[in-house]
């Protein structure tokens, strides 16, 4: 399941009506995203995104894992518009039928959105607002899959 969101979410809810979606599942992985304040140098960050277009591109991605990892079940919640330090960005939730498919699954979709989700970012702070480009680690850690068979 893909939501693309401007309101906020409790991550803790969503898991826990995902793990009833997986009843079969013998593991349950996940990744909750939050707005870092980097000390008090970030007031909010804002995502701008296409609507369709993203929801497309990370439904690309989430097939690629439910087909490379065996899922039983994935989730993906990812919010966009203006967001303060400390609110949930994004959610990212595997299910499978052993830890390991299910932990690599959460690796592979962040590294994944990191890099190819079509999200806009921009930073506000007290030096200004700035856009936030995918960093080298980011790419590279994506880039490390393709070198992975399936």
């Amino acid at each position: 399941m893909i939501r693309i969101q401007a309101e906020p979410f409790d991550p803790y809810t969503e898991l826990a009506r995902f793990a009833q979606r997986a009843p079969g599942a013998g593991a349950i992985a996940n990744f909750i995203g939050v707005v870092r304040s980097e000390g008090d140098q970030v007031s909010a960050l804002t995502l701008d995104h296409y609507p369709g277009f993203t929801e497309t591109e990370i439904a690309r991605i989430e097939a690629q894992a439910r087909a490379r990892f065996g899922l039983i079940d994935a989730l993906v919640i990812h919010r966009h518009g203006r967001m303060a330090p400390g609110e949930s960005i994004v959610l990212v939730a595997a299910a499978a039928g052993h830890r390991k498919p299910a932990l690599q699954a959460v690796d592979f979709l962040m590294d994944y959105l990191k890099t190819d989700a079509p999200f806009w970012k921009r930073e506000e702070g007290q030096a200004g607002a700035r856009w936030i480009e995918p960093r080298a680690d980011d790419r590279a850690a994506r880039e490390s899959w393709e070198k992975v068979k399936p």
